[in-house]
């Protein structure tokens, strides 16, 4: 692959054995691993880390185990529909909507590996290496690094060698790539693609823009959260936003909310493949259309196929009836539903402690993030 990427690549299998090694003589990883895997003594799981010898072994001997234990205890299951939509002899870059931090990605490759199939490299942002041991450990399980917060010189760098990359995974090694349809998640689950991520995407290619596209087979994939675990810490966040336009998150803020995401309780996940839009970018040319405008449709068309391909929950329904003083959709679900839902909302806002708590804005605020998923499928139904 060269070294243009060494900086943000992945490891590949020749570099695992001494990456682990490296890993298991770190007494924090070793912690962690330990309180994932309370079962076994440290000595024994460093041992065995120790020994891991390729990326496939270690997604199926560490990765496999944890997250299935993850979807029996903390969801209510974890579905992957739509893989009659794809041809599997062809790689893709997955554009998704992004709910949580770890598990978006992480869930979907777990699935992909239990569909017999090759998972995605991971577009993970630098923002989330809080400790270099991260930076190490997630590039082991087939993550490259996005790097975020760059002056402009230096985010046109990054960007050409970021496209570069994914392009080369695609078209070079074969390999699928999974990438965030915007930098950070949509706290409010209003999910748009930022068109950055189109326009960083086309400096790589050697064509005209649609062209550049098509050449990545970009597959829009909908991830569909019954209950979202970080909700309450995504509505503080929202109003700190609102009281105070210098307003910067923190690095423990990142680690809560990764914490939070995996050890809380997310109810349904559910994964749905839309298919890949090329057949439908010949109409985009460059004849018709300025190169804006072709960013602009395209990112629309990847959040339509987004929109269409959400699982719509009862409590999307509840939160639409509730933040809209409507009974819409109310003979899809009973008084107890409903009401056990705004248990749930007060008891979400209960743990957010803030000064000036704003408690309407906050219920507001939560109540959008459940309702816009069915607010935007609505809209895209038209």
């Amino acid at each position: 692959m060269g070294k243009n990427y060494d900086d943000i690549r992945s490891f590949r299998n020749e570099e695992i054995s001494e990456k682990v090694i490296k890993l298991s003589d770190n007494k924090q990883f070793i912690n962690l691993l330990s309180t994932v895997f309370p079962l076994y003594p440290k000595n024994e799981l460093k041992t065995r880390f120790a020994a891991i010898k390729t990326v496939e072994e270690f997604q199926r001997k560490w990765d496999y185990p944890f997250f299935n234990s993850l979807e029996a205890t903390k969801t209510s299951g974890v579905q992957l529909k739509g893989m009659e939509n794809l041809d599997w002899g062809k790689n893709y870059l997955f554009i998704s909507n992004h709910r949580d931090i770890v598990l978006d990605a992480a869930f979907f490759n777990i699935k992909l590996l239990e569909n017999q199939k090759d998972t995605t490299e991971i577009g993970m942002g630098d923002n989330l290496l809080i400790f270099p041991w991260i930076k190490d450990l997630v590039r082991i399980n087939k993550s490259f690094i996005v790097y975020r917060s760059l002056n402009i010189r230096e985010l046109l760098t990054r960007s050409r060698q970021l496209s570069a990359y994914i392009r080369q995974n695609i078209t070079q090694r074969k390999q699928s790539v999974w990438l965030a349809q915007r930098e950070g998640r949509a706290k409010n689950s209003d999910d748009r693609t930022q068109e950055s991520v189109l326009k960083m995407l086309n400096m790589s290619g050697k064509g005209d823009f649609i062209a550049n596209i098509k050449q990545l087979n970009i597959c829009p994939l909908a991830i569909s959260y019954e209950y979202d675990p970080c909700d309450y810490l995504k509505a503080k966040e929202l109003q700190q936003r609102r009281d105070n336009a210098n307003y910067q998150k923190q690095p423990e803020d990142d680690l809560q909310s990764m914490v939070t995401g995996i050890m809380g309780y997310k109810g349904k996940l559910v994964y749905r493949l839309a298919r890949e839009i090329n057949n439908v970018l010949d109409c985009l040319s460059e004849k018709n259309h300025t190169k804006n405008e072709q960013i602009a449709t395209v990112a629309q068309i990847i959040d339509n196929q987004i929109f269409l391909n959400y699982e719509i929950f009862t409590v999307n329904k509840i939160a639409y009836d509730l933040l809209n003083g409507e009974k819409r959709f109310a003979n899809d679900y009973s008084l107890t539903h409903k009401l056990d839902f705004e248990r749930y909302i007060q008891l979400q806002l209960q743990k957010i402690e803030i000064a000036n708590k704003d408690d309407d804005f906050l219920q507001k605020t939560i109540l959008e993030m459940y309702a816009n998923p069915l607010i935007n499928q609505q809209q895209a139904l038209l």
